[in-house]
């Protein structure tokens, strides 16, 4: 699942600087909406993913079953916390 396919087909756009901030309330709750449908490990991970740098991904407990898939996740927040600078 490409990111730029994920936000088209959720926001209408790659560019997210361009989503009102109803279309984009819209395209997270459809987002956490399929995340909750989804059986394919890989494609909910890429739907986590996305709603996680959306800051709209729920817990780990609940999005992953599988104790691999949360520790993917963590890894993957803990290497996204590294690569963004520090607001101090």
């Amino acid at each position: 699942m490409d990111l730029d396919d994920q936000m088209r087909r959720y926001f209408g756009t790659a560019d997210l600087a361009t989503v009102p901030a109803t279309a984009m309330a819209a395209g997270i709750e459809h987002a956490r909406v399929d995340l909750g449908l989804e059986r394919d490990r890989a494609r909910r991970f890429a739907l986590w993913t996305l709603l996680f740098m959306l800051d709209a991904a729920p817990d780990l407990d609940v999005a992953f079953k599988d104790p691999a898939d949360r520790d993917a996740a963590r890894q993957l927040m803990e290497l996204s916390e590294r690569l963004t600078p520090d607001d101090d």
